[in-house]
This record gives structure tokens, C-alpha cells and sequence, in this order.
């Protein structure tokens, strides 16, 4: 080798290390990078969620995926309603509901989706409906199974409120009806010349007609407020001055039974979010129940006042009607409010009442986002109050 090629050999040899080392250097970077760091021998594999977990979770009510006898996934609904132990534990076990059990046996055994209607899930008195199937799924007794319970107790009390209406109206409208007919036919027949058997007659019968005509008013109102009672009143109202104009209108039947109405009204009153007509529907049903059946002679007592916010609650107006009566028996209280419900069936039905005076005082209270009160003590009297927002409060 001359001595001029001398460079040309160092300058080579130097180029070549320089790209060895770099290419080491390099896969010293990518090493360090992308290899992971070395996992504790005692750390929990990384899972994906199983899909079977996704699908339950994304439904609203109670739901499981069986296989055999065991839960192998449940929702979080299904967990507040059978326990949290339920997903991966036999359901002999944790369910152990007759009817849940034989009806998974029969999916397993024929391979058909069905329908159970099931009380006694969870706590208090729920009515469930049951579907299970395997959903296409092959596979033998083993094949998954999705099953999913939903809350129907609402629609079933819904349907029963329904049916008892439909029979009680019926029967309120009967009977009246029942007694205007024969009293028709009398007067077409035997009393057709009977002139003082007439005027009795045709007395009584213009009571039937007028309680039929009251009691298809009270329907036709408790309809309306049924039909608006999840719109809640925007309105400003001024309470001041109202329970005088009620009075006004009782005047006549007050003076006629030796009543006096004391109104004790905290000057001036808070304005409230409600609906005139139906606040004076209220008072008006309140005070006339007051008079039906408190004791001739005595007084009737409206209060109101308003009351600040506090615990929690809002500013509210309290009405209070109060009267001196016999009094309702305690065991009677919880039932007042309900339709057509009476503590004296005779007793009401003689004075006139229909059975939805209080039905319809709930009903408009409800719909004012209030509160209904009511205390009786046997012997001495019967207070019933309610609650409307004060409007500041209400906004």
C-alpha cells in the first residue's frame, strides 16, 4: 500500500465505525423504547370486557346472561335486585324464586322464549314480567340465556284503579238512575192521580237528578285535573282576599245551618305559583265537606299563613280548614283521598256527597307541587290543610 492510499484506507475504516456504532446505538434506542418493562410474577393479567357484560349493562332494567345454573353476567339493576353476589353464583342460590327457576328449566328443555308474570322479587309487594331466551344461540342446555325482568306493578295498579273506577262510577250513577225509574213508573201507574204522592215523588227525584248531575261534574273535573297534572301552574297568584270569595259563595248554606266562617289570614300574604280556579275548588270542597259534616251551630276556621324556607323545603302558603265534628277514625285517614271512598256511605250519600271531593283535592294539590294534610281527632274535630309555593321560591 503507497503512502498516498494511506487516507483514503483511514478515512474508510473511520466512516465504518462511525456506521457500526450508530446502527448499535440505534437498536439500543428501539430496544429501550419498545420493549416493555418486565411484569411483577404476582400482577393481574390486562382483561378486555367481555361483550356479553357490555350488552346487559346497556339495559335499563334487571338483566342476566345464564348459562346452565349460573349468572355468568348481570347488570347493575339486577345487582340492586338480587345482590351483588348474583353474577357468577348459582342461581338456585342467590334467585331461588319457584317460578324464575322452572321457567329458565323450560327455556334449557324446548329452546323457546317465554313470558312470566312474578311477585315476590325484591322487597315489597313488585310485579315483574320475566322474558328469557336464548335468542338463536345453539348450543344445548349450556347456551347462554338472556333474561330481563321489568317493573309492571305500576301499569297492574294502573289497571286496577281502572277497573275499580269504571265498577264504582257505575254503581254511583246506578243507583240514582235505579230510583228516578221508579219512581217514573209509579207516577205513569198507581200515582198518576195521587197529586201529594206526586209532589213527594217528583222531590225526590229532583235530588236523584241533581246528585247524578253533581257527581258527573265531579268525573268529568277529576278528568281534566288528571289530564293536566304533570303541567304545573305557571302563574303568579294573590291569595289575598281569596277565601272571602269562597265564603261569599257558601254564604247561603252557612246562614241555613247556623255556621259562621272565621277567617284568620296573615296580611299581607305571599304570592304563590298556582292556579286560581282550582285553589278556589280546593277551599270550596274543604269548606263543604266542613259543612256536611261538622256540627250545626259551630264555627269553621280558615287560616292562612306563610311559612319560610327551611330544612330543605321551600317557601310555602299554608291553608288550613278546620271544623268541630265527630271526627274520622284513625284508621280511616289513609284511605280519605281515594276515589269514591267514604268513612259513612249513607251518611254521604245523604248530604249530597259524591265520593271524589277530596280525590279532587289531592289531584290539584299534586299538580301545585303541594302537600295534603289531614288530622281528625274522634269527638272533637277535623283538620285538613295543603301547601302552595310561594312564587319566589317556586322560581
Amino acid at each position: 500500500m503507497t503512502f498516498a492510499a494511506m487516507p483514503l484506507v483511514l478515512l474508510a475504516t473511520a466512516l465504518l465505525a462511525a456506521f457500526i456504532g450508530y446502527a448499535l446505538g440505534h437498536r439500543k434506542v428501539i430496544a429501550e423504547t419498545a420493549l416493555p418493562e418486565p411484569m411483577p410474577a404476582d400482577a393481574p393479567l390486562p382483561t378486555e370486557p367481555a361483550a356479553d357484560r357490555i350488552s346487559v349493562e346497556a339495559l335499563a332494567d334487571p338483566a342476566l346472561i345464564v348459562a346452565g345454573d349460573v349468572a355468568v353476567a348481570a347488570n347493575a339493576a339486577a345487582r340492586r335486585l338480587f345482590g351483588d353476589r348474583v353474577a357468577g353464583s348459582d342461581m338456585r342460590m342467590t334467585v331461588r324464586h319457584p317460578v324464575v327457576l322452572d321457567a329458565l328449566g323450560e327455556v334449557r328443555s324446548h329452546g323457546l322464549s317465554l313470558e312470566r308474570e312474578i311477585t315476590g322479587l325484591g322487597s315489597g309487594n313488585s310485579i315483574w314480567r320475566m322474558r328469557a331466551g336464548h335468542g338463536g344461540v345453539e348450543g344445548g342446555d349450556a347456551a347462554p340465556m338472556l333474561v330481563v325482568f321489568d317493573d309492571i306493578t305500576q301499569t297492574r295498579l294502573t289497571e286496577r284503579m281502572r277497573v275499580d273506577f269504571v265498577a264504582n262510577a257505575s254503581h254511583e250513577l246506578r243507583t240514582p238512575l235505579a230510583t228516578l225509574t221508579g219512581f217514573i213508573e209509579t207516577l205513569q201507574g198507581p200515582a198518576a192521580e195521587d197529586e201529594p204522592a206526586r209532589r213527594r215523588f217528583l222531590d225526590i227525584m229532583a235530588r236523584e237528578a241533581s246528585r247524578m248531575s253533581r257527581l258527573i261534574d265531579d268525573l268529568l273535573s277529576l278528568s281534566r285535573i288528571e289530564l293536566d297534572k304533570h303541567v304545573r301552574p305557571v302563574a303568579v297568584l294573590d291569595l289575598n282576599g281569596v277565601i272571602g270569595d269562597v265564603g261569599k259563595t257558601l254564604a247561603m248554606r252557612l246562614e241555613a245551618d247556623e255556621r259562621m266562617l272565621i277567617i284568620e289570614e296573615a296580611t299581607p300574604l305571599p304570592p304563590v305559583i298556582g292556579d286560581r280556579d282550582q285553589v278556589l275548588q280546593v277551599l270550596h270542597n274543604l269548606i263543604s265537606n266542613a259543612l256536611k259534616y261538622g256540627r250545626s251551630g259551630t264555627p269553621i276556621t280558615v287560616t292562612a299563613k306563610g311559612e319560610p324556607a327551611g330544612g330543605g323545603a321551600l317557601a310555602v302558603v299554608r291553608l288550613c280548614v278546620s271544623d268541630v265534628s265527630e271526627g274520622i277514625p284513625v284508621e280511616h285517614l289513609p284511605r280519605l283521598t281515594e276515589r269514591f271512598y267514604r268513612v259513612d256511605s249513607l251518611r254521604s250519600r245523604r248530604m249530597g256527597g259524591t265520593g271524589l271531593g277530596l280525590a279532587i283535592v289531592k289531584h290539584i294539590v299534586e299538580r301545585h307541587r303541594g302537600r295534603l294534610e289531614i288530622e281528625s281527632r274522634p269527638g272533637e274535630g277535623t283538620k285538613v290543610s295543603f301547601t302552595l309555593p310561594q312564587a319566589k321560591s317556586a322560581a
